[in-house]
C-alpha cells in the first residue's frame, strides 16, 4: 500500500478561520495512512527524505566563478546566492531549498503523528519508523536553522531568530519564527528520543540508525560550541562505523569508487537538492590541495570537461564530485571523515595537539599515493586547529559544507576573514558575522504569511 505524495511547501493565501494553509498536498494515490506498512512506505520515499540543501554550495569560498560564460549561465537566483545578495528571489519565485526542507519536515510530522497507533505492525517496527522520522526531522532543522537563522551563540540564542518550528502535520498554522535556542532544543530532543529505538547501523545508509543519530549530535554540539559533547558523540559514531575509502585504490579507475549506498564512509546518506555542473574551485583551495592530492586528481577536472559551461579561455578547475559514479547525486550528509575532523577540531581546541594531528594524518594517508604522502605536523594546539580546518575544507570542497563552517568560525577571531567576489564586473564583500550570512526568507512566503519575519540586512 504505497502512498505517493507530491508535497509542495507553498503558503497559500486561504481564508479559513484567519489561517493559511502552509503545505499543499496532491495525493496521487489518495489513501489515508492507516497501516504500519503505509508509514514504512512513506519513510522509504528517498526522493523526499534524502534530499537536502543546494544553495550553500555556491555561497562558500571553496567555489570561485570568475569565467564570464559560467557567470552568465547562473541566472538571477543563483547569481544572487553566489554574491550574497540581500534578496535571492522575487515575490513570485520560490526558494528551492526552503521548499525541499519543509517538505521533509511535513512528511516526518505526518509519520510521527500516526505511526505509533497504526495497524498490523509490530511494536518494534512502529518504534523504529517513529525514530527514523525523528532523526530526519532533527537533521533537517539543523540545516534550516544554520541556513536561515543566526549562528548559535549561547549569549543571544534565546532571542535570535531561528526558523518556523513545525512539529505537527496541521496544515493550518502560523509561521512565526522560533528562536535559535528553541530550534536547537528541538533538534537535541528529537535525537535523544530516537537513539534507543534504532539499530546501531542500518541496512542501507539512507535509513537513520544510532550511528547517524550520534553523527548529527556531534554536528549539533559543534555548532553550539559545546566541544566536549561534540567530541564524545563523534567518538560514539566512529565506534559504530569507521571505514575509509583508500583513494590509492581508485587513482586509475575513478569509475569504481563505490556509489553512496555502498560507500563505507557515509553514515547517513543525504544529497544536494541540485548538484550544479561546473562549480569552479577557488584558486586558494586549489593551492591548498596541491596537484599530488588524490582528491585533486579524482574530484576535480579542467573546464573542457564541462561542455559549453565555460569559455574556451577558462584555465581553472571545477569539482567533479557529483559525477563520480552517480551523475547529479552529490553527497553532503554525515560521514566518517567528518566525524574524524570534528573530533580532531575538539582535541585541538582542548590543547591535545598530538591526538588531533594523529586523526588528521589517519585521514590524509588515505588521500595520497604512498610516494606522495607526507604526514603533517603542528607546532602547537593553535597550529593544529588551523590544520584541521584546512583539512576539512580540502575534504569537503564543492559540497556546501564550507559555507556552514565559514559562518560558524566567524566566532573565532583567527578564522573570521573578509570575503570578496567579483561578478559581472561588480565587486561584492562579505564581512565576518555579517547579516548576509543569514539567507533571506523568500518574499513570496512573507507576503502570504506576514508573521514570518525577514532577516535583518
Amino acid at each position: 500500500m504505497k502512498n505517493r505524495y507530491s508535497i509542495i511547501l507553498f503558503a497559500l493565501a486561504i481564508t479559513l478561520a484567519s489561517c493559511r494553509k502552509y503545505v499543499e498536498i496532491d495525493q496521487l494515490s489518495v489513501k489515508t495512512l492507516k497501516y504500519t506498512s503505509d508509514y514504512r512506505n512513506t519513510m522509504n520515499n528517498n526522493d523526499v527524505l534524502e534530499g537536502t540543501y543546494s544553495y550553500p554550495i555556491l555561497s562558500g569560498d571553496d567555489i570561485e566563478i570568475t569565467d564570464p560564460t559560467r557567470q552568465n549561465l547562473l541566472g538571477d537566483i543563483l547569481g544572487n546566492v553566489y554574491t550574497w545578495a540581500p534578496k535571492y528571489t522575487s515575490d513570485s519565485q520560490s526558494d528551492a531549498d526552503w521548499d525541499k526542507l519543509y517538505k521533509t519536515i511535513y512528511v516526518c510530522n505526518q509519520v510521527l503523528d500516526g505511526v505509533l497507533t497504526s495497524q498490523d505492525g509490530t511494536e518494534a517496527e512502529k518504534q523504529r519508523i517513529y525514530a527514523e522520522a525523528l532523526v530526519h526531522r532533527a537533521y533537517t532543522y539543523l540545516v534550516l536553522v544554520n541556513t536561515y537563522g543566526k549562528q548559535y551563540n549561547a549569549a543571544t540564542a534565546s532571542t535570535d531568530l531561528g526558523v518556523p518550528l513545525l512539529t505537527t502535520p496541521n496544515l493550518y498554522t502560523k509561521l512565526n519564527r522560533a528562536s535559535v535556542a528553541d530550534v536547537y532544543k528541538q533538534i537535541l530532543g528529537d535525537l535523544r528520543k530516537s537513539i534507543s529505538r534504532l539499530p546501531s547501523v542500518a541496512e542501507y545508509n539512507v535509513r537513520p540508525a544510532k550511528v547517524s543519530g550520534y553523527a548529527i549530535f556531534a554536528k549539533t554540539y559543534l555548532n553550539m560550541r559545546d566541544f566536549n559533547n561534540a567530541a564524545l558523540y563523534a567518538d560514539s559514531a566512529l565506534a559504530l562505523q569507521s571505514g575509509l575509502l583508500d583513494l590509492k585504490t581508485y587513482e586509475n579507475a575513478p569509475g569504481t569508487i563505490p556509489v553512496r549506498l555502498l560507500n563505507p564512509e557515509i553514515m547517513f546518506s543525504k544529497i544536494a537538492g541540485v548538484a550544479y555542473a561546473a562549480t569552479s574551485l577557488s584558486s586558494d583551495l586549489l593551492t591548498s590541495l596541491g596537484t599530488t592530492d588524490l582528491r585533486y586528481k579524482l574530484f576535480t577536472d579542467v573546464g573542457s570537461r564541462f561542455r559549453g559551461q565555460f569559455s574556451a579561455s577558462f584555465t581553472g578547475r571545477a569539482s567533479t564530485k557529483y559525477m563520480i559514479n552517480e551523475f547529479n547525486k552529490l553527497s553532503n550528509g554525515p560521514t566518517v571523515p567528518e566525524m574524524m575532523l570534528i573530533k580532531a577540531e575538539c582535541l585541538a581546541r582542548s590543547g591535545k595537539t598530538t591526538d588531533a594531528m594523529s586523526l588528521v594524518n589517519n585521514l590524509r594517508i588515505k588521500r595520497f599515493t604512498t610516494a606522495n604522502y607526507v604526514p603533517l605536523t603542528a607546532a602547537n594546539a593553535s597550529d593544529a586547529l588551523r590544520i584541521v580546518i584546512e583539512e576539512k575544507r580540502r575534504e569537503f570542497f564543492g559540497t556546501g559544507m564550507r559555507w556552514f563552517d565559514q559562518k560558524r568560525l566567524n566566532l573565532d577571531n583567527d578564522f573570521a576573514i573578509t570575503k570578496n567576489r567579483s561578478f559581472k564586473g561588480v565587486n561584492y564583500t562579505l564581512q565576518p558575522n555579517s547579516n548576509l550570512y543569514l539567507y533571506p526568507i523568500g518574499d513570496k512566503y512573507i507576503l502570504l504569511n506576514p508573521e514570518l519575519q525577514q532577516n535583518p540586512r
